[in-house]
């Protein structure tokens, strides 16, 4: 295991940020964003997909579960956000496993509420709040 570390100083650095992202990317398909509400998780997601040239309006899934988005490539990208998600068995109802078991990049928020369903081969990120305001992102790819 790998880990990587960015550093966010301000919301003007997000994209550069999503450029370091992206350049792990090829490595990975399936992301788990943890970090305390409000710590940018959001954003750092949002980020990424403008820098991999999506195109329609980025938000957070947070009532719909799940987007779906395309990137420049015609890749297939989903955002999940389970913070609203009460049951493991809500998570099967919805088609989890088509879409994390499909060849898209799978983004997700609030993953610590399911898991053990997460695929071993799932992307760990960290997002933490320093003391000057900056996020420490942390990713931890499996190679």
């Amino acid at each position: 295991m790998n880990e990587y570390r960015i550093t966010i100083k301000g919301l003007e650095d997000y994209p550069r940020a999503a450029r370091e992202f992206a350049k792990l990317m090829d490595r990975a398909r399936i992301f788990a964003f943890y970090g305390k509400m409000g710590s940018g998780k959001t954003t750092l997601i949002k980020s990424i997909c403008e820098e991999l040239g999506v195109e329609d309006t980025i938000n957070s899934p947070t009532f719909a579960i799940v987007n779906e988005y395309e990137d420049r490539e015609q890749r297939t990208i989903f955002h999940f956000d389970f913070y609203r998600i009460k049951s493991l068995e809500e998570v099967y109802n919805m088609g989890y496993e088509e879409y994390v078991y499909s060849d898209a990049f799978c983004f997700m928020e609030w993953p610590e509420l399911i898991e053990e369903l997460l695929p071993e081969e799932t992307t760990k990120v960290y997002i933490e709040e320093n003391s000057e305001g900056e996020r420490e992102v942390r990713v931890l790819l499996n190679d």
